[in-house]
């Protein structure tokens, strides 16, 4: 009798083991296929850039930010229907068709020749986007409540096929047209592209396992769409719409922002934007974590506001600003008896004046804060009589901020860190709140996101085009950031007071909110 519970529990144990097993496996496999759609998906950012920089291309800053915000279009309006799919039929054989349909796409674009063949060739490799509701779905049915935040936290680390691409795409382009010598040759980059997502098909195909949330191939289209109609589906994706909209759009914006900012290499504003997306990717899986140990709430409490605060401290411009200053007044009438750049005399009474002197800064100089200048310039002559209170010297102030590149970088990387660990506590609260939706509710909340990730960079080519400042953005996502937070804290002010939220929350539920 011994021996039978003795074997009855071992199996019991294998079978948990083998279940865990086949979980990581599937959640390693949804990660690499994720990392390898996001490089494809954010492909434009560097390739645009490279064809507008050698003259490829002949494109306003307006069409600039279209093409580039055109892949991130499709993969996020396929997002709801991808989602529906996934909880229909399972993420594998939905996650080989994405990545089919986006290899063939991303082959195209090799032969892609005017403005319209590349919102073409991006609207169909854009595909790659939408993998992200397949692999949320495909990866939340494997693993319990309590570990579904660090599961799918581990599950959006795949975002660091942004840095990938912002780091390798360069590169390859310089090797394949021979730093520029053969321009042309551009053509293989989007073509390699499709041919690591075919080896991605592969390897799925093999080593990926079959599953999909019971019951769902049950319900009819109105009972998935159900759950859409709770206020809370959309104020989550709101917030993703600022974390994740603006990554993506970041993710690519910051190429042509170095460049033209900081007069960079196309390497080298690749490296630094990668410096922003890379660790945005990593820390992910961190913000599952602390998600599932303090909650969600107090995770977005501390992501909105540091990202308020950063944004607002990136929206200084690099400038050099001469207003007019403290200028010198006359105490008393009198003859003017003398005139030079320090001094001024009316009569025997002496005007002390600070000369001009031109401000000398190199860009290789590290200046934090900005610097201030101020001077006087006399305007009156010998022999002139000047009246009480006529002034004798007019003010000049010169202030100058370098807006230091790296001092840049450290706060978009900490912007980058901020959102990553949003990302992953927006995406906690699905699970818990639509445990048999999550394709659906994910697949809307992504495709929120994802529109901003289409339309922020064509918002931010319009404000830089009438601005004339690559700062305005900035200021733009921190008027965002600061309305999510808003929102979220008037929420949280109604459930302390006792007033019933939308939709049944048990306790759990509510800390989570």
């Amino acid at each position: 009798m011994i021996l039978i519970i003795a074997v009855s529990a071992a199996g019991v144990d294998n079978s948990a083991m083998s279940q865990r097993s086949q979980a990581n496996r599937v959640l390693f496999m949804n990660t690499f296929a994720f990392t390898v759609c996001f490089a494809v998906w954010t492909m434009y950012g560097v390739l645009i850039t490279f064809l507008v920089d050698h003259q490829v291309l002949h494109l306003d800053k307006g069409q600039m930010g279209w093409l580039i915000g055109i892949p991130v279009l499709t993969g996020s309006i396929l997002r709801l229907p991808v989602g529906m799919l996934t909880d229909r039929f399972g993420g594998k054989p939905v996650y080989i068709g994405v990545m089919l349909l986006a290899a063939i796409g991303a082959y195209l674009t090799g032969f892609a020749n005017s403005f319209t063949g590349f919102m073409l060739g991006g609207l169909a490799f854009g595909l790659s986007g939408a993998s992200f509701a397949v692999g949320i779905a495909y990866s939340s049915v494997w693993f319990p409540k309590e570990r579904q935040g660090t599961a799918l936290g581990i599950f959006g680390v795949g975002n660091i096929g942004a840095a990938l691409t912002s780091i390798g795409a360069p590169l390859l382009l310089k090797s394949l047209t021979r730093d520029g010598q053969n321009v042309d040759a551009w053509r293989l980059l989007p073509q390699i592209y499709a041919g690591a997502l075919l080896a991605t098909v592969i390897l799925f195909a093999l080593l990926a396992i079959p599953k999909r949330v019971e019951g769902a191939g049950q319900k009819t289209i109105g009972q998935m769409l159900h759950p859409l109609r709770d206020i809370r589906v959309w104020r989550f994706g709101l917030y993703y719409f600022v974390l994740f909209g603006a990554f993506v759009a970041l993710s690519q914006w910051l190429i042509p922002y170095y460049l033209n900012v900081y007069g960079m290499t196309l390497a080298g504003a690749g490296f630094l934007a990668a410096c922003f997306s890379l660790p945005t990717g990593l820390v992910r899986a961190f913000g599952g974590w602390i998600s599932d140990r303090i909650g969600a709430r107090t995770t977005m409490y501390w992501v909105l506001s540091f990202c308020v605060v950063l944004f607002l401290l990136l929206s200084a411009p690099r400038m050099e600003i001469s207003s007019p200053g403290e200028g010198v007044m006359a105490d008393s009438p009198g003859p003017v008896t003398f005139v030079s750049a320090s001094e001024v005399r009316v009569g025997e009474k002496p005007y002390s004046l600070r000369p001009p002197q031109a401000l000398r800064f190199r860009d290789d100089q590290l200046l934090v804060l900005p610097k201030l200048q101020t001077w006087q310039e006399p305007v009156v002559s010998i022999g002139e009589t000047v009246k009480r209170r006529e002034v004798l010297a007019r003010g000049t102030t010169q202030i100058y901020f370098q807006a230091n590149r790296w001092i840049f970088t450290i706060f978009a990387l900490l912007v980058g860190i901020s959102m990553g660990i949003g990302m992953a506590a927006v995406y906690k609260h699905i699970p818990e709140y639509f445990p048999k939706d999550v394709g659906v509710v994910g697949g809307l909340v992504g495709v929120i996101g994802g529109l901003g990730g289409f339309f922020l960079p064509v918002i931010f080519g319009y404000m830089l085009k009438s601005s004339g400042l690559w700062t305005s953005c900035w200021a733009f996502l921190s008027m965002l950031a600061l309305i999510s937070l808003v929102w979220m804290h008037l929420v949280i002010l109604r459930m302390t007071r006792g007033m019933k939220p939308t939709g049944p929350l048990d306790q759990s539920q509510a800390e989570a909110k």
